[in-house]
């Protein structure tokens, strides 16, 4: 889990929102936008960057990028 596996989250909901065109969609729009802005705060990536050590250091990370998991579920993307 990293900064990039971050970067890559919000290029795949950047690229997602942009599909987002019709009056129905712009509240899903909102709420993915706000998910962004979370992923890009500095608070998220003290956040991160402090699960990543602590979750290293005791061996509970075996998969990659959580916040590029969550962007591939909302996004209904099959995982790498």
């Amino acid at each position: 889990c990293s900064f990039l596996d971050t970067d890559r989250a919000l290029v795949l909901l950047e690229e997602y929102c942009k599909k987002l065109k019709k009056p129905e969609e712009q509240q899903l729009k909102k709420a993915i936008r706000k998910v962004m802005g979370i992923f890009k705060s500095s608070l998220f990536q003290a956040l991160l960057g402090s699960f990543t050590k602590k979750a290293t250091r005791y061996g509970a990370i075996s998969h990659p990028s959580w916040p590029a998991a969550v962007a591939y579920d909302v996004l209904g993307c099959p995982k790498d």
